[in-house]
């Protein structure tokens, strides 16, 4: 698997996807640090609209997206994108510099443009520059390779933000992350395409309902889409808990909830690597999904018991507890499991696409992602106004989960 890296069909697109995910969360978690300190009446509604406005470009830009990666040399899109980026990068200095709330989220916003472009891109090219046995660790790797500049780039984002002259340092070090994701597009083989579809790129209504109808009349495409959709709403729940339970469950700082992200985050990422070694089937993938519930349970389980006397109210306490031990690899567990739930149905989508659509496929995968983070981040934040904390919250996402992954495996995913 690791073979694969040394290589020019894949090594230049792994960094350049890499690096532009060390691009995307630089900049937002030094808008997240900027803003919260900022303006500390408004700065948790400011950080939510942000992550809504990231997010609302894949459901409004996903037909025109996958129509044009399925029109055009994917390689030339894929550096006409990253010139988009570094643009976006200068002028995410100057509203870092600024201290505009609202210029920041602007940048934002164009980021989610700019990856809803980019998304449909460096999955459709990968069959075409990898063959049928290297498609799954292909996948496992840009996954890693993904959540690994995830959290790296959340970490200095919030570690620049926090210095002197921070908005300075976190904009120059998301403008050289973006220069280095340019220079690496350049050495990506050429990827033209293998039919030139129809369709108006501008008719947003029409073509992201011809979008949907063309990923339904793929049974795995579909299955597969609504399987790693539901992958990514879970993955937004959890997430969205971690602080809740942090504050006030266990009444603990920041730090506490940094690390429950990273634990989080390097689950998956090591996940994903499990994959790719492991080539899970229809088999693997349900035990993956069973494993990810059990964990789940398990967190909500120690969740409803503990409470601030508990004193994890920081790492070091948190650390020198069993119990504090406990949720956190009940954390790397879920999103280890999660790892090898969802690689092998990126793999599968992109082998059950047709070559002439095979963008579009992805985009309208993208969009159904987008649509479920949404809706279960909105029931969430319903829960507690029927008196559901996040253990609750977990547990009902958790047992959601057991019966998706019966589905998947009685599903047409091949």
């Amino acid at each position: 698997m690791l073979g694969l890296l040394g290589t020019r069909r894949f090594l230049p697109l792994f960094a350049t996807q890499a690096l532009g995910a060390l691009v995307d969360n630089i900049v937002r978690n030094a808008v997240v640090v900027l803003v919260v300190f900022a303006d500390a009446a408004h700065g948790a509604s400011i950080v939510a609209l942000a992550g809504g406005l990231f997010i609302l470009p894949y459901v409004i830009f996903a037909a025109p997206a996958g129509l044009l990666a399925d029109r055009m040399d994917k390689a030339r899109l894929i550096r006409i994108s990253k010139f988009a980026e570094l643009a976006l990068m200068l002028l995410s200095c100057l509203a870092l510099l600024s201290g505009s709330a609202a210029a920041m989220l602007a940048v934002l916003c164009g980021l989610g443009v700019q990856a809803t472009f980019f998304g449909p891109l460096k999955y459709a090219i990968l069959p075409e520059h990898l063959g049928p046995a290297e498609l799954l660790p292909g996948n496992a790797l840009v996954e890693a390779g993904t959540f690994a500049a995830i959290l790296l780039g959340t970490i200095i984002g919030g570690v620049l933000a926090s210095m002197p002259g921070g908005a300075g340092w976190a904009g120059a070090g998301a403008v050289l992350a973006s220069l280095s994701g340019l220079a690496a597009s350049w050495f990506i083989p050429a990827a033209p395409p293998s039919a030139v579809p129809g369709g108006h790129l501008w008719n947003l209504p029409r073509e992201t309902m011809a979008l949907l109808r063309l990923a339904r009349a793929s049974p795995p495409v579909w299955n597969c889409s609504l399987g790693i959709g539901w992958f990514w709403t879970l993955g937004a729940v959890m997430l969205a808990q971690l602080p809740v339970v942090a504050a006030r469950i266990l009444q603990s700082d920041g730090r506490v909830v940094t690390l429950m992200v990273a634990m989080f985050t390097l689950g998956i990422g090591a996940g994903s690597l499990l994959a790719g070694w492991l080539r899970p089937g229809l088999r693997g993938i349900f035990a993956a999904g069973l494993g990810l519930s059990l964990a789940c349970l398990d967190f909500a389980w120690g969740c409803a018991h503990a409470s601030a006397a508990s004193g994890w109210n920081s790492v070091p306490s948190l650390l020198g507890a069993w119990g504090g031990w406990r949720l956190l690899a009940d954390l790397l567990l879920a999103a280890l499991c999660g790892g090898v739930f969802s690689v092998p149905l990126y793999a599968r989508l992109q082998r059950a696409a047709e070559p002439g659509s095979r963008a579009r496929a992805i985009s309208a995968s993208n969009l159904l992602n987008a649509a479920c983070m949404a809706t279960g981040s909105a029931l969430a934040a319903l829960a507690p106004l029927a008196g559901m904390g996040p253990p609750g919250i977990i547990l009902v996402t958790a047992l959601g989960n057991v019966a998706m992954a019966l589905w998947i495996v009685r599903a047409r995913i091949d």
